[in-house]
């Protein structure tokens, strides 16, 4: 949520230029966490922050620059017909497509990630949702959906429409095929989420691989979701990587 401060009235200013570095820095962080830890596939892989002032317009990398070298002057902002309006970088199209309608449909998301994940692309081509089989993915449990279809790289807008419809009202939708795409009410959740979703495709594809894995009881994920799926949790569980992070790269927020 933006940051508020008051003037001599005492109405109550919104500090868009605070709450935009913020994002900002938080999306260059998250880049080079998902570089970190194998994310990256070549050109594809996008996560996007919504302006907190032009709220159809949302930041996202360049396209063809490495995860791992995307500082916040990096970013470029692009706007809801996919022109890019503070560079003169090129926007990777799929993006566009993905991310746009993503953002129209869930006016409460700031942020979505969406990669070619190993893990996660693993596991979408079982067409399956996760089964509640750790703690951990437990956030997961009944606020993720299966997106089933494949029709290539998505570049119509009309695709993007499709995975957000059935992203609904969840935190994440598989893409079957394809991968995995979290959102989040700050990007700090969006990038928790994909963090962690992409581990629990790991833990379940070695667990089915070594056996049948018990799952938890439905009042007991249900429960466990309440306590670790939260957007407190989510956003919470990403603050020690960033401090490591920006820690190590400190160059990110430049």
């Amino acid at each position: 949520m933006a940051e508020t401060l008051g003037d001599e009235t005492g109405v109550q200013q919104v500090d868009f230029a605070r709450e935009r570095l913020e994002r900002k820095q938080k999306l260059a962080a998250a880049y080079r966490l998902f570089s970190r830890f194998g994310f990256d596939e070549g050109v594809a892989g996008h996560i996007t922050a919504r302006d907190p002032e032009l709220t159809d317009h949302f930041w996202v990398n360049p396209f063809g620059m490495h995860f791992g070298h995307i500082k916040v002057s990096d970013l470029i902002l692009v706007n809801h017909e996919g022109s890019v309006v503070n560079s003169d970088q090129p926007l990777n199209q799929a993006a566009f497509a993905i991310h746009s309608q993503v953002h129209a449909a869930r006016p409460d998301v700031v942020a979505a990630a969406h990669t070619h994940s190993t893990y996660g692309r693993a596991w979408s081509t079982l067409g399956r949702p996760l089964d509640p089989i750790t703690q951990d993915v437990c956030a997961f449990y009944e606020d993720h959906a299966v997106f089933d279809d494949y029709t290539g790289v998505v570049l119509d807008l009309e695709e993007g429409k499709r995975i957000a419809h059935s992203l609904g009202d969840n935190k994440a939708v598989i893409l079957r095929n394809h991968g995995l795409l979290t959102v989040g009410h700050s990007v700090d959740e969006a990038a928790w989420w994909f963090i962690t979703m992409e581990r629990s495709c790991q833990v379940q594809l070695l667990a089915e691989s070594a056996g049948t894995p018990k799952r938890i009881e439905p009042e007991m994920a249900a429960l466990t979701a309440s306590q670790v799926g939260s957007h407190l949790a989510g956003w919470f569980s990403f603050q020690p990587l960033y401090q490591r992070i920006v820690t190590e790269q400190p160059d990110l927020l430049e």
